[in-house]
């Protein structure tokens, strides 16, 4: 082990625990943000950022404060997610104090201009303030709609000297329809244990929510091309030579890491692509296959219903 890097042996050892683990701490993610993601870093003054997934596109707009990007906004569609399939309401408080929201994220609470706390602060705001749309385009049909993932919301407005101390005020936030409605009708099961192991990488985090997706339906092997796996995970590439070659470096280099944590899933790398054979659910889950169809056996686009009609 002598040279391993500190991050790779905290990888190791979280992993090990959940190895060790008899019962599993299930959450929720609502499928839209398994098929496609938020940016990995802050594409700046770009008036739209755009995430494409076969048919499926997700574009975001930022609000006044800039994108959200990064482990932060995914962890938090995380636990919103899960709050929201366990309280069955669209109105959320996060945590009794600062402090007891971040280890509800899985995250140490540290102070400093980039502290965890300044950054969990201002990706919250973003990511409530974004304007997100979904484009789904068919052989016969488009459809379209806003998946914003909140209406209002009431946010702790700057760090204290004292994380765990009790505000006056909650922080809260009510989630949209639409998002309420994409959480509640499709949710997909992930293993919060394994979430916490990887959110080191935003683009970890991305893998394992795929992967626990589509082994949830697949039947039969399937590989999905490097081109394709760009399009969805890797946008910010240039379209290169060199672009193409980094990025399949770096998912292969992640998607190794995911699989310290996800050991049942039978995935291998090859020269078309990666592929994915039908492999255990990384989340037991009784009706798991009707829950989380492929987008690919739909005859209406995978969020809300209504645009098809």
């Amino acid at each position: 082990m002598a040279g391993t890097p500190s991050r790779d042996l905290r990888l190791l050892r979280a992993a090990a625990e959940l190895w060790d683990q008899d019962e599993q701490e299930i959450g929720f993610l609502a499928r839209l943000f398994t098929q496609t993601s938020l940016p990995y870093r802050d594409p700046g003054d770009k008036p739209r950022w755009e995430r494409r997934n076969g048919d499926l596109t997700l574009s975001v707009r930022p609000g006044s404060t800039g994108y959200p990007y990064g482990a932060m906004p995914r962890l938090l569609l995380n636990w919103l997610s899960t709050e929201a399939l366990r309280t069955k309401s669209r109105d959320l408080v996060l945590g009794r104090n600062l402090s007891d929201f971040m280890r509800q994220l899985g995250l140490t609470p540290t102070g400093g201009k980039n502290g965890t706390i300044t950054r969990l602060m201002k990706q919250s705001d973003r990511l409530f303030q974004a304007s997100l749309a979904v484009r789904w385009e068919g052989e016969n049909r488009v459809a379209g709609g806003q998946m914003n993932v909140a209406s209002e919301y009431n946010l702790w407005s700057r760090p204290s000297d004292d994380p765990e101390a009790h505000t006056l005020f909650p922080s809260v936030v009510r989630l949209s329809g639409d998002f309420f409605d994409e959480v509640t009708n499709h949710p997909v099961p992930i293993d919060l244990g394994a979430l916490r192991a990887l959110r080191g990488s935003a683009l970890r985090l991305d893998i394992y929510c795929w992967l626990t997706y589509r082994m949830s339906y697949l039947r039969r092997p399937s590989t999905v091309s490097w081109d394709t796996l760009r399009a969805q995970f890797g946008s910010e590439l240039a379209d290169t030579k060199q672009g193409r070659g980094q990025f399949r470096r770096d998912f292969a280099k992640h998607l190794r890491e995911v699989l310290l944590v996800y050991r049942d899933a039978n995935v291998e790398t090859t020269e078309a692509g990666v592929t994915l054979s039908p492999s255990r659910t990384h989340v037991p889950f009784k009706g798991l296959r009707d829950i989380a169809r492929s987008p690919y056996e739909l005859e209406s686009p995978p969020f809300g219903q209504a645009l098809a009609q």
